[in-house]
């Protein structure tokens, strides 16, 4: 390698930065638009935002899926319309989706930390790190709407009408994953 071509092959630190900047950003905005997409649904409208936040995890890693997760977050608790609701800020998060959306950070990076151990490339492992995070993301869920509505009503509105949403949509993130990593590796050898 020649001191000429070096700086192009390792990126700057401020470089790095900015890209993982970018990429959280990203990340944010994509929960943001999977929060507006919206399905009628008893109790609460179904969105699209676990399946963001397993795709963020399998593709981005546990350092830029929790850093996507968690500026989402930070702009809905600053008061930006991000969430499923017109309404953001500390009261809203401290509401009955308070639960859910803690559970998108911690399973965004548990997902994360599986991707970075490269359970991605093996269907059965994606398979099971995505469907832990969507368990970590109905647990947090449930606990957080049990303290507030007692354990019996957060299982019946919070978790059970739910159930076969949460089986297809880990699916998709499966079949997602997978033909983008197909893709990406097709690109490769071009």
């Amino acid at each position: 390698m020649t001191l000429h071509t070096a700086p192009a092959a390792i990126p700057s630190s401020a470089e790095r930065i900015v890209r993982g900047f970018a990429f959280a950003l990203g990340g944010s905005l994509m929960l943001a638009v999977s929060a507006k997409v919206q399905v009628p649904f008893y109790p609460v409208p179904m969105t699209l935002q676990t399946l963001v936040v397993l795709l963020l995890g399998a593709a981005l890693g546990a350092r830029l899926a929790a850093a996507s997760v968690g500026l989402y977050l930070l702009e809905g608790l600053a008061g930006l319309p991000v969430f499923a609701g017109a309404i953001a800020g500390p009261v809203y998060m401290a509401g009955p989706t308070g639960g859910f959306l803690i559970g998108f950070l911690v399973a965004a990076a548990l997902i994360g930390f599986a991707a970075d151990r490269r359970w991605d490339r093996s269907w059965m492992r994606l398979l099971a790190s995505l469907s832990l995070g969507h368990v970590v993301v109905f647990a947090f869920g449930f606990l957080w709407l049990a303290q507030l509505i007692g354990a019996e009503k957060a299982f019946a509105a919070g978790v059970a009408p739910f159930a076969l949403a949460t089986v297809i949509k880990t699916l998709l993130a499966v079949a997602l994953v997978g033909a983008g990593r197909s893709a990406l590796e097709r690109m490769g050898r071009a």
